[in-house]
């Protein structure tokens, strides 16, 4: 049966197109298991998938994932190096204490390394800056008190931590509405997706 991928995030078959067909993927952060799911029909993936929240984790066990309840800010110990081809951490990096860290250990046990993270230098977010609120969006969907947003960062922001930390940036496509958006992305960009590498 042909997958209706209009049920799924606009972002996932770009995410698709970075892994190739039967990866051995890790999803950090995997919430309801949608895109490892994605992954499995589009790709014949094998995923596994770590998720702190229990609703979530219990909603990725129940279609049928291979998930682990762990706080990815302790790291992988659990993993050895290389032991998956792809590490996936998916509009889940704004939420991270230790970003440095946690990029650190995926680009030890994954080959490759797919982030995707919303992009706080978007223009609309920049004008609900400047009207004195802290900026809501269909990328930043939480109000500031509710939010789970602690390292909130722009394009820009990602390309210098990669730079100075020699990230091997193979692929970015940054996207706004589902249109990939070249002229100016730290402005005009409200999602930003990146393909890194181990060295």
């Amino acid at each position: 049966m042909k997958l209706n991928k209009s049920n799924y995030r606009y972002d996932f078959p770009i995410i698709a197109n970075w892994v190739n067909s039967n990866s051995k993927v890790l999803d950090l952060g995997c919430g309801d298991g949608e895109l490892l799911n994605y992954l499995k029909k589009e790709r014949n993936i094998t995923g596994y998938g770590i998720e702190k929240d229990p609703d979530n984790w219990l909603t990725s066990l129940k279609k049928g994932i291979n998930v682990l309840q762990v706080d990815i800010e302790a790291g992988l110990p659990e993993f050895e190096d290389n032991s998956f081809d792809v590490v996936i951490l998916s509009k889940t990096i704004q939420s991270m204490h230790n970003t440095e860290e946690i990029l650190d250990e995926m680009l030890r046990v994954g080959k490759q390394v797919i982030v995707t993270f919303p992009n706080f230098g978007y223009w609309r977010d920049r004008i609900q800056s400047i009207q004195g609120v802290m900026p809501e969006s269909k990328e930043l969907p939480y109000s500031w008190f509710n939010t789970p947003n602690v390292h909130l960062c722009t394009i820009n922001d990602f390309d210098n931590l990669c730079k100075s930390n020699k990230y091997k940036i193979v692929d970015r496509l940054v996207l706004t509405d589902n249109k990939s958006v070249i002229f100016f992305p730290n402005l005009f960009g409200a999602l930003a997706l990146y393909n890194l590498v181990n060295h």
